[in-house]
């Protein structure tokens, strides 16, 4: 359980996508949110949107301190650290946010994408050396949690960082994975394993490798894609035209740069193709019951990205019909 503790030992939170809405927008969603029941929040963190349709952008660190001021939720963000951003200043955000607001803060750290991380001009690593930069950029940023002057030379290089402000408890730092040999390697670091939703038996899979890296006992939470409106046909539509970049597998998406060249690639992608990798309905029970499924696994951290543009119905229903359900339940 990360951030404090849910009704009945559950947390189901609010995913606040920066690449569909802007921050103003998700600020006062994530305020909605919490009002209807939610109680915990997710943010994302790009630089580029997968798309140029809907694009937005915002930077997530900033809205972090704004959205934790105005909600009383746990927050947690998936950043990528070691070439966008220097471990020590990953560290330096998490601890001054953690301090704050204590014990309501909880970061996932993963390698990243080519979209997001070119921008520095260096260059896209293979995955080899993009999993051992992600392990020492997570190494640099515990130590400094932990209140150690680090110097480190390798992929990543430190030079005597020192965190000066730091809270009274290191909050968690969990790994990012969307593959199982992922899962394995971050099992040596991480606290925890966030992953995307996926079929029982994939996700099984999944925590099988976590743990055989190391991972036993530590949470696993899952961000769980959604598309859910009133409309049927309109959540079937939404999730076409929002997310079916997604259904391509994480093999290639990672090394693609600009949003427009998803577009391009994208464009033979069907609605039944969606449909696999989103879990669409109009129906709040069938919702429900696709939690239900996360929680007889013992996952007890989801975090719902509906990916539909409706988020104001999808949070009023689903704080009438789902969450007391699930919370209360």
């Amino acid at each position: 359980m990360l951030g404090g503790q849910g009704a009945g030992g559950v947390r189901i939170g609010y995913h606040c996508s920066h690449e569909q809405f802007p921050p103003s927008t998700l600020l006062r969603l994530v305020a909605r949110a919490e009002r209807a029941g939610f109680n915990a929040a997710l943010s994302s963190d790009h630089f580029k949107p997968w798309s140029e349709r809907n694009a937005e952008s915002g930077y997530a660190w900033s809205f972090l301190g704004a959205a934790m001021h105005a909600t009383s939720i746990p927050f947690g963000v998936v950043c990528a650290p070691g070439q966008r951003y220097h471990p020590a200043v990953v560290a330096q955000g998490v601890a001054t946010l953690e301090e704050m607001f204590p014990g309501r803060f909880w970061v996932a750290l993963g390698s990243g994408q080519l979209l997001n991380e070119g921008i520095t001009g260096q260059g896209w690593p293979p995955k080899d050396v993009l999993n051992e930069r992600l392990a020492q950029s997570a190494m640099v940023i515990k130590r400094l949690l932990r209140g150690e002057e680090v110097t480190h030379r390798g992929p990543i290089r430190v030079e005597r960082a020192r965190l000066y402000t730091r809270p009274r408890k290191a909050p968690p730092v969990l790994g990012a994975a969307q593959t199982e040999a992922t899962a394995e390697l971050i099992g040596r670091w991480a606290d925890g394993m966030i992953t995307t939703s996926r079929p029982p038996e994939q996700l099984r899979g999944m925590i099988e490798a976590f743990r055989r890296g190391g991972g036993e006992g530590r949470p696993i939470v899952v961000k769980c894609q959604i598309s859910y409106s009133r409309d049927g046909e309109r959540a079937d539509r939404e999730a076409w035209e929002q997310w079916r970049i997604h259904v391509l597998p994480s093999t290639i998406t990672t090394g693609i740069e600009h949003p427009e060249q998803f577009d391009a690639l994208s464009r033979t992608v069907r609605r039944e193709d969606v449909r696999e990798k989103v879990f669409i309905s109009s129906d709040a029970d069938e919702h429900v019951e696709m939690i239900r499924r996360y929680l007889e696994m013992g996952i007890t951290d989801i975090y719902l990205h509906n990916v539909s543009l409706g988020q104001e119905e999808f949070i009023d229903d689903f704080g009438r019909k789902v969450l007391p359900l699930i919370l209360d339940g």
